[in-house]
Protein backbone atom coordinates (compact mmCIF):
# COMPACT_ATOMS: atom_id res chain seq x y z
CA UNK A 1 0.00 0.00 0.00
CA UNK A 2 2.77 2.32 0.80
CA UNK A 3 3.88 2.34 -2.67
CA UNK A 4 1.27 2.77 -4.36
CA UNK A 5 0.68 5.75 -1.95
CA UNK A 6 3.81 6.81 -3.03
CA UNK A 7 2.93 6.52 -7.32
CA UNK A 8 -0.90 8.20 -6.70
CA UNK A 9 0.77 10.99 -5.09
CA UNK A 10 4.03 11.39 -7.70
CA UNK A 11 1.23 10.42 -10.85
CA UNK A 12 -1.45 13.70 -9.03
CA UNK A 13 1.89 15.80 -8.38
CA UNK A 14 2.83 15.68 -12.42
CA UNK A 15 -0.61 15.97 -13.07
CA UNK A 16 -0.29 19.31 -11.45
CA UNK A 17 2.44 20.38 -12.90
CA UNK A 18 1.25 19.64 -16.18
CA UNK A 19 -2.15 21.94 -15.43
CA UNK A 20 0.60 24.48 -14.41
CA UNK A 21 2.36 24.71 -17.08
CA UNK A 22 -0.25 24.37 -19.47
CA UNK A 23 -1.69 27.53 -17.94
CA UNK A 24 1.73 29.22 -18.15
CA UNK A 25 1.52 28.63 -22.00
CA UNK A 26 -1.59 30.21 -22.43
CA UNK A 27 -0.73 32.67 -20.50
CA UNK A 28 2.38 33.37 -22.95
CA UNK A 29 0.72 32.71 -26.02
CA UNK A 30 -1.88 35.96 -25.25
CA UNK A 31 1.41 37.86 -23.36
CA UNK A 32 1.35 39.86 -26.69
CA UNK A 33 -1.84 41.29 -25.98
CA UNK A 34 -1.13 42.55 -22.20
CA UNK A 35 0.46 46.19 -22.58
CA UNK A 36 3.43 46.09 -20.67
CA UNK A 37 3.06 49.28 -19.55
CA UNK A 38 0.15 47.95 -17.49
CA UNK A 39 0.24 44.52 -17.33
CA UNK A 40 4.16 43.49 -16.97
CA UNK A 41 3.68 39.85 -15.81
CA UNK A 42 1.36 38.61 -18.24
CA UNK A 43 3.51 40.54 -20.44
CA UNK A 44 6.59 38.88 -19.66
CA UNK A 45 5.62 35.64 -19.97
CA UNK A 46 6.11 35.55 -23.65
CA UNK A 47 9.99 35.02 -22.90
CA UNK A 48 9.38 31.80 -21.27
CA UNK A 49 7.48 29.83 -23.90
CA UNK A 50 10.61 28.53 -25.40
CA UNK A 51 11.11 26.97 -21.72
CA UNK A 52 7.56 25.96 -21.14
CA UNK A 53 7.02 24.09 -24.54
CA UNK A 54 10.04 22.17 -23.94
CA UNK A 55 8.81 21.03 -20.36
CA UNK A 56 5.45 20.29 -22.25
CA UNK A 57 6.99 18.05 -24.49
CA UNK A 58 8.79 15.79 -21.37
CA UNK A 59 5.84 15.52 -19.97
CA UNK A 60 3.89 14.72 -23.40
CA UNK A 61 6.40 12.28 -23.14
CA UNK A 62 5.88 11.18 -19.50
CA UNK A 63 2.13 10.67 -19.71
CA UNK A 64 2.49 8.62 -23.10
CA UNK A 65 5.23 6.07 -21.58
CA UNK A 66 2.77 5.85 -18.84
CA UNK A 67 0.12 5.06 -21.00
CA UNK A 68 -2.16 7.95 -19.56
CA UNK A 69 -3.71 9.11 -22.94
CA UNK A 70 -6.31 11.50 -21.00
CA UNK A 71 -3.80 13.03 -19.62
CA UNK A 72 -1.12 13.03 -22.19
CA UNK A 73 -3.48 14.92 -24.17
CA UNK A 74 -3.56 17.97 -22.21
CA UNK A 75 0.38 18.58 -23.07
CA UNK A 76 -0.13 17.33 -26.79
CA UNK A 77 -3.22 19.91 -27.46
CA UNK A 78 -0.91 22.79 -25.70
CA UNK A 79 1.59 22.11 -28.07
CA UNK A 80 -0.77 21.91 -30.88
CA UNK A 81 -1.78 25.66 -29.96
CA UNK A 82 2.12 26.53 -29.62
CA UNK A 83 2.60 25.75 -33.60
CA UNK A 84 2.22 29.32 -34.54
CA UNK A 85 4.50 30.76 -31.75
CA UNK A 86 7.09 28.05 -32.85
CA UNK A 87 6.90 28.84 -36.55
CA UNK A 88 8.34 32.48 -35.49
CA UNK A 89 11.73 30.59 -34.16
CA UNK A 90 12.21 27.94 -36.57
CA UNK A 91 10.66 26.68 -40.02
CA UNK A 92 12.02 23.95 -41.78
CA UNK A 93 11.76 25.32 -44.80
CA UNK A 94 11.39 22.50 -47.06
CA UNK A 95 10.42 23.01 -50.72
CA UNK A 96 10.18 26.95 -50.65
CA UNK A 97 11.58 28.73 -53.79
CA UNK A 98 13.63 31.44 -53.71
CA UNK A 99 12.64 34.00 -55.92
CA UNK A 100 14.69 34.21 -58.37
CA UNK A 101 13.94 35.59 -61.69
CA UNK A 102 11.10 37.14 -60.06
CA UNK A 103 10.47 41.02 -59.91
CA UNK A 104 11.59 42.06 -56.88
CA UNK A 105 13.69 43.62 -54.14
CA UNK A 106 16.86 42.28 -52.19
CA UNK A 107 16.50 43.93 -48.71
CA UNK A 108 18.51 44.32 -45.67
CA UNK A 109 18.45 45.61 -42.48
CA UNK A 110 21.72 45.77 -40.29
CA UNK A 111 22.44 47.17 -36.71
CA UNK A 112 25.74 47.48 -37.42
CA UNK A 113 26.56 48.79 -33.54
CA UNK A 114 28.28 51.83 -34.89
CA UNK A 115 30.96 50.16 -36.31
CA UNK A 116 32.87 49.52 -33.65
CA UNK A 117 33.51 53.08 -33.34
CA UNK A 118 36.43 52.44 -35.75
CA UNK A 119 38.52 54.95 -36.85
CA UNK A 120 39.84 53.20 -40.14
CA UNK A 121 36.44 52.66 -41.92
CA UNK A 122 37.61 49.46 -43.25
CA UNK A 123 34.49 48.05 -40.79
CA UNK A 124 32.20 49.46 -42.81
CA UNK A 125 34.02 48.90 -46.40
CA UNK A 126 33.47 45.22 -45.54
CA UNK A 127 30.24 45.59 -44.47
CA UNK A 128 29.73 47.27 -48.19
CA UNK A 129 31.30 44.57 -49.55
CA UNK A 130 29.03 42.35 -48.53
CA UNK A 131 25.95 43.91 -49.05
CA UNK A 132 27.63 44.24 -52.74
CA UNK A 133 28.21 40.77 -52.85
CA UNK A 134 24.42 39.69 -51.81
CA UNK A 135 23.54 42.31 -54.67
CA UNK A 136 21.34 44.55 -52.00
CA UNK A 137 18.95 47.12 -53.24
CA UNK A 138 17.35 48.43 -49.51
CA UNK A 139 19.63 48.84 -46.88
CA UNK A 140 18.01 50.02 -43.46
CA UNK A 141 21.44 50.46 -40.99
CA UNK A 142 20.78 50.74 -37.04
CA UNK A 143 23.54 52.50 -35.35
CA UNK A 144 25.26 53.15 -38.15
CA UNK A 145 28.08 55.93 -37.73
CA UNK A 146 28.70 58.07 -40.53
CA UNK A 147 32.22 59.28 -40.03
CA UNK A 148 35.17 56.85 -39.01
CA UNK A 149 37.86 58.91 -38.50
CA UNK A 150 38.35 60.90 -41.36
CA UNK A 151 36.56 58.92 -44.13
CA UNK A 152 33.07 59.70 -44.83
CA UNK A 153 31.12 56.28 -44.43
CA UNK A 154 28.06 57.90 -46.17
CA UNK A 155 30.08 59.14 -49.34
CA UNK A 156 31.59 55.47 -49.97
CA UNK A 157 28.36 53.72 -49.85
CA UNK A 158 26.75 56.14 -52.18
CA UNK A 159 29.77 55.26 -54.58
CA UNK A 160 27.45 51.91 -54.82
CA UNK A 161 23.55 53.22 -53.25
CA UNK A 162 22.23 55.60 -55.68
CA UNK A 163 19.79 57.55 -52.42
CA UNK A 164 19.65 57.78 -48.94
CA UNK A 165 17.81 59.29 -46.70
CA UNK A 166 18.91 60.38 -42.92
CA UNK A 167 16.52 59.77 -39.42
CA UNK A 168 18.84 60.62 -36.83
CA UNK A 169 22.02 60.27 -36.65
CA UNK A 170 22.51 56.70 -36.11
CA UNK A 171 19.55 55.75 -38.91
CA UNK A 172 19.73 55.19 -42.54
CA UNK A 173 18.29 54.08 -45.75
CA UNK A 174 19.60 53.42 -48.47
CA UNK A 175 18.66 52.33 -51.99
CA UNK A 176 20.62 51.28 -54.84
CA UNK A 177 18.89 51.74 -58.11
CA UNK A 178 15.35 53.44 -57.38
CA UNK A 179 15.02 57.15 -56.20
CA UNK A 180 14.12 58.04 -52.58
CA UNK A 181 11.50 60.43 -53.11
CA UNK A 182 10.56 61.17 -49.46
CA UNK A 183 11.53 60.38 -45.93
CA UNK A 184 10.57 61.38 -41.85
CA UNK A 185 11.95 60.77 -38.99
CA UNK A 186 9.72 59.51 -36.23
CA UNK A 187 11.24 61.08 -33.25
CA UNK A 188 10.26 58.97 -30.04
CA UNK A 189 11.42 61.85 -27.60
CA UNK A 190 14.08 61.23 -24.94
CA UNK A 191 15.68 58.79 -25.79
CA UNK A 192 18.65 57.91 -28.66
CA UNK A 193 16.49 55.35 -30.05
CA UNK A 194 14.12 56.24 -33.29
CA UNK A 195 12.16 55.10 -36.60
CA UNK A 196 12.11 56.83 -40.22
CA UNK A 197 10.52 55.90 -42.95
CA UNK A 198 11.49 56.45 -46.53
CA UNK A 199 8.98 56.52 -49.77
CA UNK A 200 10.93 54.22 -52.70
CA UNK A 201 9.93 54.89 -56.41
CA UNK A 202 10.31 51.68 -58.27
CA UNK A 203 9.59 52.04 -61.62
CA UNK A 204 6.48 54.05 -60.43
CA UNK A 205 5.30 52.16 -57.81
CA UNK A 206 6.03 54.02 -54.62
CA UNK A 207 6.80 51.72 -51.48
CA UNK A 208 7.44 53.24 -47.77
CA UNK A 209 10.10 51.66 -46.29
CA UNK A 210 10.14 51.94 -42.04
CA UNK A 211 13.44 51.61 -40.37
CA UNK A 212 12.96 51.03 -36.67
CA UNK A 213 14.92 51.02 -33.64
CA UNK A 214 13.24 50.53 -30.50
CA UNK A 215 14.24 51.35 -26.75
CA UNK A 216 16.88 48.64 -25.71
CA UNK A 217 16.57 46.14 -22.86
CA UNK A 218 18.51 47.88 -20.48
CA UNK A 219 20.22 44.63 -19.26
CA UNK A 220 23.69 45.57 -20.07
CA UNK A 221 23.94 49.03 -18.86
CA UNK A 222 22.56 47.01 -15.59
CA UNK A 223 25.26 44.69 -15.58
CA UNK A 224 28.06 47.74 -16.42
CA UNK A 225 27.18 49.45 -13.60
CA UNK A 226 27.88 46.89 -11.61
CA UNK A 227 30.98 46.14 -12.77
CA UNK A 228 31.87 49.87 -12.21
CA UNK A 229 31.14 49.98 -8.96
CA UNK A 230 32.93 46.28 -8.40
CA UNK A 231 36.43 47.52 -9.87
CA UNK A 232 36.17 50.74 -7.50
CA UNK A 233 36.12 47.99 -4.85
CA UNK A 234 32.45 48.62 -3.99
CA UNK A 235 30.88 45.34 -2.63
CA UNK A 236 27.73 44.84 -5.29
CA UNK A 237 25.23 42.51 -3.85
CA UNK A 238 23.48 39.63 -6.53
CA UNK A 239 20.22 40.90 -5.42
CA UNK A 240 20.57 44.32 -5.81
CA UNK A 241 21.95 43.28 -9.48
CA UNK A 242 18.96 41.53 -10.25
CA UNK A 243 16.62 43.58 -8.97
CA UNK A 244 18.29 46.23 -10.94
CA UNK A 245 18.07 43.88 -13.61
CA UNK A 246 13.89 43.21 -13.70
CA UNK A 247 13.58 47.27 -13.55
CA UNK A 248 15.69 48.18 -16.73
CA UNK A 249 14.03 45.73 -18.69
CA UNK A 250 10.38 46.01 -17.71
CA UNK A 251 10.87 49.55 -18.01
CA UNK A 252 12.39 49.11 -21.34
CA UNK A 253 9.70 46.95 -22.17
CA UNK A 254 7.38 49.92 -21.27
CA UNK A 255 8.87 52.17 -23.46
CA UNK A 256 9.31 50.08 -26.28
CA UNK A 257 5.56 49.75 -25.90
CA UNK A 258 5.00 52.86 -26.19
CA UNK A 259 7.14 53.07 -29.28
CA UNK A 260 5.67 50.35 -31.16
CA UNK A 261 2.19 52.02 -30.68
CA UNK A 262 3.76 55.34 -32.39
CA UNK A 263 5.38 53.27 -35.05
CA UNK A 264 1.53 51.42 -35.49
CA UNK A 265 -0.36 54.00 -36.20
CA UNK A 266 2.58 55.35 -39.06
CA UNK A 267 2.22 52.19 -40.50
CA UNK A 268 -1.41 52.32 -40.63
CA UNK A 269 -1.45 55.58 -41.85
CA UNK A 270 0.46 54.86 -44.97
CA UNK A 271 -0.68 55.26 -48.45
CA UNK A 272 1.55 52.91 -49.70
CA UNK A 273 2.59 49.19 -49.15
CA UNK A 274 4.81 49.28 -46.54
CA UNK A 275 8.05 47.42 -45.77
CA UNK A 276 9.18 47.24 -41.90
CA UNK A 277 12.83 46.56 -41.18
CA UNK A 278 14.72 47.12 -37.99
CA UNK A 279 15.80 46.25 -34.34
CA UNK A 280 12.91 45.36 -32.28
CA UNK A 281 14.53 44.92 -29.23
CA UNK A 282 11.67 42.16 -28.28
CA UNK A 283 11.16 38.85 -29.11
CA UNK A 284 8.46 37.19 -31.04
CA UNK A 285 4.81 37.37 -29.49
CA UNK A 286 5.80 39.84 -27.21
CA UNK A 287 3.69 43.47 -27.67
CA UNK A 288 5.93 44.97 -29.52
CA UNK A 289 5.81 42.30 -32.20
CA UNK A 290 2.65 42.20 -32.37
CA UNK A 291 1.75 45.53 -32.69
CA UNK A 292 4.72 46.40 -35.28
CA UNK A 293 3.21 43.43 -37.37
CA UNK A 294 -0.18 44.13 -37.36
CA UNK A 295 -1.54 42.70 -40.76
CA UNK A 296 2.11 42.80 -42.24
CA UNK A 297 3.16 39.73 -43.15
CA UNK A 298 6.66 38.20 -40.99
CA UNK A 299 9.12 37.50 -43.48
CA UNK A 300 10.93 34.53 -41.54
CA UNK A 301 7.43 32.87 -41.15
CA UNK A 302 6.80 32.78 -44.68
CA UNK A 303 10.64 32.06 -46.30
CA UNK A 304 13.13 31.43 -43.38
CA UNK A 305 14.05 27.87 -42.79
CA UNK A 306 15.93 26.51 -39.36
CA UNK A 307 16.32 27.77 -36.01
CA UNK A 308 16.46 31.84 -36.61
CA UNK A 309 18.17 34.44 -33.68
CA UNK A 310 19.82 37.72 -34.76
CA UNK A 311 21.90 38.42 -31.21
CA UNK A 312 25.26 36.82 -32.05
CA UNK A 313 26.72 37.28 -29.10
CA UNK A 314 27.18 34.68 -25.60
CA UNK A 315 23.84 33.04 -25.18
CA UNK A 316 21.86 35.22 -25.86
CA UNK A 317 20.40 33.79 -29.22
CA UNK A 318 17.11 35.81 -29.66
CA UNK A 319 15.35 37.05 -32.57
CA UNK A 320 14.82 40.76 -32.26
CA UNK A 321 15.97 42.12 -35.86
CA UNK A 322 12.97 41.95 -38.65
CA UNK A 323 11.99 41.96 -42.16
CA UNK A 324 7.90 42.32 -42.00
CA UNK A 325 5.95 43.36 -45.70
CA UNK A 326 2.79 44.41 -46.83
CA UNK A 327 0.24 41.27 -47.75
CA UNK A 328 0.11 41.93 -51.01
CA UNK A 329 3.96 41.00 -51.57
CA UNK A 330 5.92 38.11 -51.75
CA UNK A 331 8.80 36.90 -49.57
CA UNK A 332 11.45 34.62 -50.47
CA UNK A 333 14.84 33.61 -49.25
CA UNK A 334 15.05 34.91 -45.83
CA UNK A 335 17.88 34.52 -44.00
CA UNK A 336 20.81 35.89 -41.48
CA UNK A 337 24.96 36.12 -42.29
CA UNK A 338 26.97 34.66 -40.04
CA UNK A 339 29.25 37.73 -39.89
CA UNK A 340 31.13 39.08 -36.78
CA UNK A 341 30.86 43.14 -37.76
CA UNK A 342 28.51 43.45 -34.36
CA UNK A 343 26.95 41.90 -31.85
CA UNK A 344 23.96 41.67 -34.34
CA UNK A 345 23.37 39.22 -37.49
CA UNK A 346 22.24 41.23 -40.89
CA UNK A 347 19.11 40.10 -42.03
CA UNK A 348 18.13 39.43 -45.91
CA UNK A 349 15.32 38.50 -48.05
CA UNK A 350 13.85 38.86 -51.18
CA UNK A 351 10.42 40.79 -51.47
CA UNK A 352 8.56 40.52 -54.93
CA UNK A 353 5.85 42.37 -56.49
Amino acid sequence: MGKLAVYKYLSFMMLVITILVTVFIIMGLFGGYANPATNTALALTVFALPLLIIIDAVLLLFWLIRRRWYWAAIPGVTILLCIPYIGTIYQIGAFRSDGAGKPGLNVATYNVHVFGREMNGYKAGDILAMMKSNEVDILCMQEYMEQSGDKNNSENYLNYFSSMAKGKSDMVIFSRRYPIIDSKLIDFGHTNNSAMWADIDVNGRVFRVFNVHLETTGVNGALHAADKMEAKGQIVERNAVLRAIYGSYTRGMAIRGQQADIVAAEIESSPHPVILCGDFNDVPYSYVYRKMKGDLTDGFKEAGKGFMYTMREGKKKFRIDYIFHDDELEGYNYRTLNVTYSDHLPVLMRISF
